[in-house]
């Protein structure tokens, strides 16, 4: 089978709690300093790339199913994330972009006394 390098997203997933949103990629095989995470006008986007590794002399590939290359994802935040609260964590091949809510969209609850 020939060899080809497909163009590929990472899979994500997003999950909001009562605090933040939070983004979940999966990133295998790629290093920290190849993914970039930038908020522009609302728009939340993350780039990087995956390495081809180099066929090595005595190695011979039989399949190669994996894509390699640039990425981007990008992500239109709700109206009530701060995009000027963004932080990010990458480990074992997870990256985690934690989106703050604005403090106008968190519940407030106030005690009414009934007499």
């Amino acid at each position: 089978e020939a060899m080809t390098v497909a163009e590929w997203a990472p899979l994500v997933d997003i999950v909001e709690d009562e605090k933040e949103y939070l983004i979940k990629a999966e990133l295998p095989e790629v290093k920290k300093e190849d993914v970039k995470v930038t908020v522009q006008d609302d728009v939340l986007t993350i780039t990087g790339e995956r390495k081809y590794e180099k066929e090595e002399k005595g190695k011979k590939y039989h399949r190669v199913e994996r894509a390699y290359g640039s990425f981007e994802r990008s992500f239109t935040l709700p109206e009530d994330a701060d995009g000027a609260k963004v932080n990010a964590e990458f480990k074992d091949g997870i990256l985690k972009v934690h989106v703050a809510k604005s403090e106008k969209a968190k519940p407030k609850s106030i005690e009414v006394k009934v007499s």
